[in-house]
């Protein structure tokens, strides 16, 4: 068995550790404020990873680090850097594996057709720039490093632009103002198969300093609006997009940059992983009850407060 250490405590970097903890590892899940019970073969630190040298000693005896940490959205650029940057050079102390989560946007918005992991990266974003230039970091270091790519996320906990979006008013019956084109092709992954790509990763025998794509459903949003508010028990909801100028007088300039993520269809090729790493992406209908289960309890009226609206 090997010892691993998980960097955040999200529902991602939750579910990586409780995958490795039974299937019999040992796991250290950290962050600056993990709040998380000890369970079989996980323990919980509190640190900072931005502190090489004291993340290097939670980090002795590690196979293998997963990097599943979050910035805040509009912070990426100040606050993701000195995190990538301690979390290598721990691995590169303790010589441990490098297991980065990622996303697309270091692709950039010029692509067609579906995206490939060995695609070159040519990020058109701030924030396609910051995963960039992570992932490079992680190339430099002096282990191998592999790096899980994640389309937007469904599943309980997860912090998107659907859950943000389009699951506030599909609970409250209310009409629901999206992103982009409605009916574009959307890759769409399950936190579950985001950890367990993650895990997989962990294990892979071939060549390393590689990307995966976490296989995932393709849908459109529309689709997946109407899939949702039926798994509700709701009506369909009137349905509408924001433009540009709306998001701005709203205050959603950090979502500005990256609408052209759903102008578009936005395809995900992970036959590899599939094929590579064993792991196949769940059904849409799966992704969509995980998503909103915990909600619909919090909605029921007899759990709601007048002090808690």
């Amino acid at each position: 068995m090997s010892v691993y250490v998980v960097v955040g405590a999200g529902p991602v970097g939750i579910e990586t550790a409780r995958l490795l903890g039974e299937a019999g590892h040992d796991v250290i899940v950290t962050s600056r404020n993990v709040n998380l019970e000890d369970r079989t073969n996980i323990r919980a630190v509190r640190a900072d990873a931005t502190d090489a040298e004291t993340f290097t000693q939670v980090c002795r005896g590690a196979d293998a680090i997963f990097t599943c940490a979050m910035a805040a959205y509009d912070r990426w650029p100040t606050d993701f850097f000195p995190i990538m940057d301690g979390v290598t050079r721990a691995a590169e102390n303790v010589g441990a594996k490098l297991i980065v989560l990622g996303n697309l946007y270091g692709y950039g918005s010029n692509p067609d057709g579906l995206l490939r992991p060995d695609q070159p990266l040519a990020p058109s974003s701030r924030k396609g720039t910051v995963r960039t230039i992570m992932w490079q970091r992680a190339l430099r270091a002096g282990v191998p490093a592999i790096e899980v790519r994640a389309s937007d996320y469904l599943g309980q906990g997860a912090v998107t632009y659907f859950s943000l979006l389009a699951l506030p008013p599909l609970l409250a019956s209310k009409p629901v103002t999206f992103l982009g084109d409605l009916d574009a092709k959307h890759a769409w992954s399950f936190t579950k198969d985001v950890a367990r790509t993650l895990v997989a990763a962990a294990g892979y025998t071939g060549a390393w300093d590689r990307a995966f794509h976490v296989p995932s459903q393709h849908i459109s949003p529309r689709e997946l609006i109407l899939r949702t508010a039926a798994a509700l028990g709701k009506e369909p909801p009137a349905l509408g997009t924001f433009s540009q100028v709306q998001m701005e007088e709203l205050g959603m300039h950090e979502l500005v940059e990256m609408n052209y993520l759903l102008e578009t269809p936005l395809l995900l090729d992970a036959s590899e992983t599939e094929t590579l790493l064993g792991v196949k992406a769940q059904e849409i209908d799966v992704m969509i009850t995980d998503t909103i289960e915990p909600q619909k309890i919090a909605f029921l009226p007899s759990r709601l407060s007048p002090r808690k609206p």
